[in-house]
C-alpha cells in the first residue's frame, strides 16, 4: 500500500509540476526541480523517513535505465548528423571534461575542501551511476557524488536556456552538446523542449561523457593526485 502511494502521489506531483511549467514557461520552474523541492519538503514536514520513502519510489528510480535505453531511438534517427559532426562533438565533450575538472579543483581550493570531498565533486557532470562508480574509484563518497549529480543537472537545466539566449547558442550541436556534457540525464531531459537533433546531440554527448570520463577521471586522479 505504501509502495502505491508513494509511485501515485510522487507521479501527480511531477505531472502538476510539469502542468504549472508548461503555463507559465519559467526556466526556474522547470518539473524536476520544483517536484523535488515539495517532495522534499513533505518528507521533512511529516518527518517520513527516505527508507519509507524509497519503499515507492524505487519503482520510479527503476524506470532510469529503460528511459536511457530509450534515448538511442533520436540518436538512431539523427546518425548521419552525428557522424557528419563528430569532430565538434568530440571537442565539445573534452572541453566540458576540462573545465567541469578545472572548476572543481578551483572551487576546492578557495573552499579548502578535504580530498575526499574532491574525488566526490569530480565527477558531478556525469550520469549518476558512473559518477557513483567513479568516485568509489578515485575514493570519493559515492553516495554524495550522486547528489551532486542531480544538482548540476539541475542547475544546467534552470540555467542552460540564459546561457544560450546570452552567448546567442542557436544551432542544435551546440545546445545538444553544452548540455549534455555538463548537465547529463536532467539536462537531457531539458533538450526534448529542443527538437530531436539537439535531443540527440544532448543524448550522444551524455553517453560520450559518460565513457571518456570514466577513463580519463581516473586517470587524472592517478597522475596528479
Amino acid at each position: 500500500m505504501i509502495a502505491i502511494t508513494v509511485c501515485v502521489a510522487t507521479l501527480l506531483v511531477f505531472f502538476l509540476m510539469k502542468k504549472v511549467y508548461t503555463h507559465f514557461y519559467h526556466p526556474i520552474l522547470f518539473p524536476v526541480f520544483t517536484s523535488a523541492i515539495i517532495i522534499v519538503s513533505v518528507l521533512l514536514v511529516f518527518q517520513i523517513p527516505y527508507e519509507t520513502y524509497m519503499i515507492g519510489g524505487q519503482w520510479i528510480d527503476r524506470l532510469l535505465g529503460p528511459t536511457v535505453v530509450s534515448l538511442a531511438l533520436p540518436l538512431y534517427r539523427q546518425r548521419e548528423l552525428i557522424i557528419k559532426n563528430y569532430k565538434a562533438i568530440l571537442t565539445g565533450i573534452g572541453s566540458a571534461l576540462f573545465c567541469g575538472i578545472a572548476i572543481v579543483i578551483a572551487l576546492a581550493g578557495v573552499l579548502h575542501l578535504k580530498n575526499e570531498y574532491l574525488m566526490t565533486l569530480i565527477p558531478k557532470s556525469i550520469t549518476s551511476p558512473v559518477a557513483m562508480q567513479i568516485s568509489k574509484v578515485i575514493d570519493g563518497n559515492p553516495t554524495l557524488a550522486a547528489v551532486f549529480v542531480i544538482i548540476t543537472g539541475i542547475i544546467g537545466a534552470i540555467i542552460g536556456p540564459f546561457i544560450y539566449k546570452i552567448c546567442k547558442i542557436e544551432t542544435p550541436i551546440a545546445k545538444g552538446v553544452s548540455m549534455g556534457s555538463s548537465a547529463h540525464g536532467i539536462g537531457v531531459g531539458k533538450l526534448t523542449e529542443y527538437g530531436e537533433k539537439t535531443l540527440s546531440m544532448g543524448s550522444v554527448s551524455m553517453t560520450l561523457t559518460a565513457v571518456l570520463g570514466s577513463i580519463i577521471l581516473p586517470l587524472f586522479v592517478i597522475i596528479f593526485f
